[in-house]
């Protein structure tokens, strides 16, 4: 199966395309990461950063740098290293990938805490994750979101709690989720779409309840960041219709254009939820990673020279430049997954442009980096070079919006195949 978006598994993809190194290696369908120097950007951030991170690493770098990692927990991708396992070895293991970003030189962990309509903490909305015990809504007898803030803060390192919004299963079958599931209980507000449950985004109830489920962890817990990956609407896959006819009839007035109505129904997550995590924790930052094009310019001349490939405005329905020049978002982490050269997606003209989007705005940017690229004998030859990434940070560089990098994902950091990640680092 391609790979698409940041750790999404998507088969069919009616974009050939996408098949040539969008998109990362996860499992079934993973997803990635968040902002550094959090709490100091974006718009009504709290200028006061509640955990002073920064670390003066000696070698002339800017110790203000971003380097995160991304933690996948769907499907077992990174953590825990199968469900099952006792409270006291999940615990260990997750100490076991705070250590290693410390060894890595990181300065924040992005976690993923709701991979699935479930989560990683005892919520009152939504079915503790089965990644923990193999079976959805059992609870795993500890706390892993409390554990994995108090001990990242111990280490010094930012937590950002990681969401995706709305998908509910990588199956079709609602009786496969636990007997009281949102799902189950309320099954209007779910869309089928590839074999695969999703939360309705055009529903007013599902918009209010997703954010609700994800901002208990921000009342809860003291993360640094909530931090959204890049599925919105589902990526498009060949031969397959999103059947939201029904939804549109109902809450659709005052839109003609279905792709008009399902961008706006995506503009109101994100702008609702950023407006209530300020009421609820000012200091706490809002972070998205998207997918890393937002239109090619050959589409619309604020695009980026690219193409053909997805664009998160017509495909994901994911407006990304407005969220920025509205300053709904703190920061940005755009899954620059691709190596310099690229001939449809060069990383190095995709930069300048995310660079230039960010400019004045507040809005803090960081660049998504596939590591789990690295060494795989089924990329192109840059991906064979031990200094790809470490080309890419001398790149950026150049450009003085980009704050850092956050890579994908920690079972790579913890390998650091050809000696990649190190060679980015100590760059």
């Amino acid at each position: 199966m391609p790979l698409i978006g940041r750790r999404g598994f998507v088969a069919g993809i009616a974009l050939s395309a996408l098949a040539v190194g969008t998109g990362r290696a996860s499992a079934a369908q993973t997803d990635p990461g968040p902002g550094a120097g959090i709490g100091a950007g974006g718009a009504g951030a709290d200028p006061a950063v509640e955990h002073d991170h920064e670390r003066d690493d000696g070698d002339g770098r800017d110790p203000a740098a971003f380097r995160g990692m991304w933690i996948a927990t769907i499907a077992n991708r990174d953590y825990p290293s199968r469900p099952g396992l006792t409270a006291a070895r999940q615990r260990a293991e997750l100490e076991s990938l705070l250590d290693l970003a410390v060894r890595r030189r990181m300065t924040a962990v992005v976690l993923q805490i709701r991979p699935s309509a479930d989560a990683l903490w005892p919520s009152p909305y939504e079915p503790w994750a089965q990644c923990l015990t193999g079976v959805q809504g059992a609870d795993p007898g500890w706390d892993p979101l409390g554990t994995a803030v108090a001990e990242a803060h111990a280490r010094g390192l930012e937590l950002h709690a990681w969401c995706n919004p709305y998908r509910v299963a990588t199956h079709a079958d609602p009786t496969r989720l636990v007997a009281d599931h949102p799902v189950r209980r309320h099954p209007e507000w779910a869309l089928t779409y590839d074999g695969k449950l999703f939360y309705d985004p055009g529903v007013p109830e599902v918009r209010r309840f997703v954010q609700d489920a994800m901002l208990d962890a921000v009342r809860r817990y003291d993360i640094d960041a909530l931090h959204w990956d890049d599925y919105f609407y589902p990526y498009p896959v060949q031969g397959q219709r999103l059947d939201d006819d029904e939804t549109f009839r109902k809450y659709g007035a005052g839109f003609t254009d279905r792709a008009a109505w399902r961008r706006n129904n995506t503009d109101l997550l994100v702008s609702e939820t950023a407006a209530r995590i300020k009421e609820i924790k000012p200091g706490v930052s809002f972070g998205i990673s998207p997918f890393g094009v937002w239109r090619n310019a050959s589409t619309d001349p604020a695009g980026s020279d690219t193409g053909p490939t997805v664009q998160t405005y017509d495909d994901l329905y994911a407006d990304t430049r407005r969220w920025i020049r509205e300053r709904w978002i703190d920061y940005v982490v755009p899954q620059l997954y691709w190596h310099i050269g690229a001939p449809t997606t060069d990383y190095a003209k995709l930069v300048p442009w995310w660079d230039a989007v960010v400019r004045d705005t507040g809005v803090r940017l960081y660049i998504g980096e596939a590591l789990y690229k690295v060494g795989d004998p089924a990329q192109p030859a840059p991906w064979q070079d031990a200094r790809e990434l470490a080309k890419h940070v001398e790149l950026a560089r150049r450009y003085p919006n980009v704050g850092g990098h956050c890579y994908f994902a920690a079972r790579e950091v913890a390998k650091d195949p050809l000696g990649a990640l190190t060679a980015a680092v100590e760059t």
